[in-house]
């Protein structure tokens, strides 16, 4: 199957990474973008004050499940999640959880943190089935554990997480609670009061289909109070061309109709597929399935799908780091569906993905031996001044402790 065999039309299968943008958004985006370009900032700012200041605050909140007053616009989850915990007042006697499925982005930001504070980081451990065990977050759990990390939907793979029984596990305890939504919101329901988490971030150019580099943050009112001492909730909203277009894409995302769960189909044909193999753990599975091949890579799987006109997105093991590699998992194939999708997509994908493996695999291209470098002359000893030395940078401080497994 080619792209022609389905008149031209591509078959995007990649609203977790980057959501196919309506008309009207890109409408909005593209008309404030000239606006800017000829009146400046200030006179955009003026004109989008109610867009900017209510609107989109009200959308966010409905979405949420959050009070208005507690939403921000900013320029995605990840940039959110890094700017509170460079402000969170914790201490060395603070625990810090995370899980295996935190991505790389909100790692980087948990050992900042644990650099700054020198508080302890542990990893919660996984059941045998690959779910989160709840069991050891209620032994485990005490005052001294400041912060827990959790993702909705992990970016490498489809598993949904328990966030709400986790929020209902936590709250009688002094912790705060995180939860990364970026990859939930929009293709599951998404309740910040229902979970209780004080934090929650997301991105809206994944399945809300707003545009790049504009997301939100629900901080509620105690980690803004926890915040304050240290400067507040220190969020930078996206550009104002952005935020009006992911205003439009939420209100476009409210009255989109909803479709069949086409998610089971879409792992039927994965699985319907010789030799691929589902990555796929957790009792509970969203829209994101994730696969790879043991004879074909997953950038040719990617490239050959795209010629057939489906677009997915290749995964590498260290968007995931506490998990895939030691899974054995180096890259891998993703895709996901959203509601402007149909089972004809479904059934077109299976049939690409069919020839996407069936196809010779080139071999690899062996590596051309160094070249032989002609032998260097002889270095002529020079002496070095009296009195000089080399000047050795020493970090201050006891090396940071290694991350603990929760197990």
């Amino acid at each position: 199957m080619n792209e022609k065999s389905h008149g031209g039309r591509r078959i995007h299968l990649n609203p977790a990474g980057a959501g196919r943008m309506p008309a009207a958004v890109r409408e909005v985006l593209t008309e404030w973008t000239r606006f800017e370009d000829r009146y400046g900032p200030y006179e955009l700012d003026e004109r989008l004050e109610d867009v900017l200041h209510r609107e989109i605050h009200e959308r966010l909140a409905a979405l949420l499940g959050a009070p208005a007053g507690d939403t921000f616009v900013t320029a995605g989850a990840a940039q959110a999640f890094a700017a509170v915990l460079s402000r969170l007042p914790l201490g060395p006697r603070d625990r810090l959880w995370t899980t295996p499925y935190e991505s790389a982005a909100n790692l980087g930001a948990v050992f900042a943190l644990r650099a700054r504070t020198g508080c302890r980081v542990e990893v919660v451990p996984l059941r045998p089935d690959g779910d989160l065990d709840l069991e050891w977050m209620a032994r485990h759990i005490g005052d001294d554990v400041a912060l827990v990390c959790v993702p909705h939907v992990p970016s490498g793979c489809g598993v949904v997480h328990p966030v709400e029984d986790i929020g209902r596990l936590l709250a009688p305890y002094r912790c705060l609670y995180a939860v990364d939504a970026s990859y939930a919101v929009g293709q599951l329901p998404v309740d910040a009061a229902r979970i209780g988490c004080h934090l929650l971030t997301g991105d809206g150019w994944r399945f809300l289909r707003g545009p790049y580099a504009a997301g939100f943050a629900c901080v509620a009112p105690r980690l803004r109070e926890a915040l304050a001492p240290c400067g507040g909730v220190p969020l930078v909203p996206p550009h104002g061309a952005a935020a009006a277009a992911l205003n439009e894409a939420l209100a476009l995302h409210t009255a989109a109709t909803a479709r069949p769960d086409l998610a089971p189909g879409l792992r039927a044909a994965v699985q319907s597929t010789a030799g691929t193999e589902l990555i796929a753990p957790g009792r509970l599975q969203s829209g994101i399935v994730t696969f790879r091949h043991p004879d074909v890579p997953a950038a040719l799987v990617r490239r050959r799908l795209a010629d057939r006109g489906v677009v997915v997105w290749k995964t590498v093991a260290e968007e995931v780091p506490l998990y895939l590699p030691k899974r054995g998992v180096v890259t891998a194939v993703r895709a996901s569906v959203h509601h402007d999708n149909s089972a004809r997509d479904i059934e077109l994908f299976a049939d690409a993905l069919q020839d996407a493996v069936s196809g010779p695999v080139p071999l690899p291209v062996p590596a051309r031996p160094p070249l032989t470098a002609a032998p260097a002359a002889a270095a002529i000893p020079r002496a070095r001044p009296a009195g000089r030395r080399h000047l050795a940078l020493v970090p201050d401080g006891p090396p940071a402790t290694r991350i603990r497994p929760g197990a």
